[in-house]
């Protein structure tokens, strides 16, 4: 007997695979905590590269003779996107064990975070120079980019098995990430001087935080494994894959590659126009008589709240028109001249206005796409090759923001 009606109906990635089992009703996510779980891991494995953004203001304290953001989001970025070449491969060509790997990105996320304040505590004290320091925490930085390899494509791969609205909590997570670090630098900035001692305290309170809520996703991520909905669907996929070995004919990657290109192709062109200008555009190319160093915050603070808007909508309604979301990616392009008429033309554009109006609405954009995309990119395939799908995005998403990264460094040249 096949599924009813019912089933079928809160189940669409069934439209796609020919399971024959016992009937069975769809378990409820009660009290919406599975939603909340992947808010929150969404929130989680964002928020170490949110810290060393955020704390960017201590780096470059001590080390004053560098381009440390830029450098952050190059090492970051390079190395995340390098590791999750190697989880593509193999998510595709073994049983992928999923929980093992995320448990360990997240445990390593952990011990990464505390270096940063253990290595001020015991050996830089607030001293500017010490480049033996610099070189410890870009190594951090690099396991950082390794874990969040780890990660975020094991989080995504797994929303990706789930219902739409459980990659929308996990997009609305990452901009809840954002949100998080600069409501904290906001505090810092208010309660600390910004001296060396006041740049040490902020840095403590940053990488503590996210200590303390990557701790709560390791035992979040671990609870959720075990709820009915996620188990349910979980047993989906264990039957198709059976199928699909009876069958023989599963899809290669490259296969679930082409199906889903033109959401990667609109990934790609969201993070490359959005990382060539946040943060290291805001952070240090733009200033304010009025706002003076409050500027780049309240910048990155209205980047990041909109950002949270825009991944929010989709849960009111998201455009199931894939040529209009690509065009959508596509027109952002104009950033690019619009913020350098900012930078460069004539005075009036070169106020406050203008450049947070344009800022948000970067963010705005950046949120919706980016959810939109995301959401619908794992439906286009099979539910057994739903998580690889949400992975091949990911590794689309962090192409973006590599080279977003490099080209970032045109506004300084």
């Amino acid at each position: 007997m096949g599924f009813t009606n019912a089933d079928l109906e809160s189940t669409p990635l069934l439209k796609t695979t020919s399971i024959t089992t016992k009937p069975r009703i769809l378990p409820k996510d009660s009290f919406n905590l599975a939603y909340i779980i992947y808010f929150t891991l969404g929130l989680g494995y964002l928020l170490p590269w949110n810290a060393f953004v955020t704390a960017i203001d201590y780096f470059s304290y001590l080390y004053p003779e560098t381009n440390i953001d830029r450098i952050f989001a190059i090492v970051y970025m390079g190395v995340s996107f390098i590791c999750l070449i190697f989880i593509v491969f193999y998510t595709q060509n073994s049983n992928s064990n999923s929980s093992f790997r995320i448990n360990l990105g997240l445990s390593l996320f952990v011990v990464t975070l505390l270096l940063v304040p253990v290595m001020d505590v015991v050996y830089i004290q607030g001293r500017v120079g010490l480049y033996k320091g610099f070189y410890v925490t870009v190594g951090s930085v690099i396991l950082c980019g390794a874990a969040d390899a780890v990660v975020q494509g094991g989080v995504i791969g797994s929303a990706g098995e789930l219902p739409e609205k459980y990659m929308q909590a996990v997009m609305a997570g990452n901009a809840g990430s954002g949100v998080v670090v600069s409501l904290l630098r906001i505090l810092t900035k208010s309660i600390y001087s910004q001296d060396a001692i006041g740049l040490r305290e902020s840095a403590k309170l940053y990488f503590g935080v996210s200590i303390v809520i990557m701790v709560i996703c390791i035992i979040f991520y671990n609870v959720v494994e075990k709820l009915p909905i996620v188990k349910y669907y979980k047993e989906l996929k264990i039957q198709a894959m059976i199928m699909e070995k009876e069958e023989k004919g599963p899809l290669t990657l490259w296969q679930i590659v082409k199906s889903i290109k033109w959401y990667g192709f609109g990934i790609i062109l969201i993070y490359l126009v959005t990382l060539s200008i946040f943060p290291g555009y805001i952070s240090e190319d733009v200033h304010s008589s009025i706002l003076k160093d409050w500027y780049p915050i309240l910048l990155i603070f209205g980047y990041n709240v909109f950002d949270l808007v825009g991944k929010s909508l989709t849960l009111v309604y998201v455009i199931q028109n894939l040529k209009i979301v690509v065009g959508g990616c596509v027109v952002r392009l104009f950033f690019f001249p619009l913020f350098f008429v900012c930078l460069h033309g004539p005075l009036v554009f070169r106020t406050e206005i203008p450049v947070m109006l344009l800022t948000c609405l970067m963010g705005l954009t950046n949120g919706y796409l980016t959810s939109v995309l995301m959401m619908l990119a794992p439906k286009v395939v099979q539910l057994q090759q739903a998580e690889i799908a949400g992975v091949v995005m990911v590794l689309f998403l962090v192409s973006g923001l590599v080279v977003g990264s490099v080209m970032s460094w045109f506004w300084i040249i």
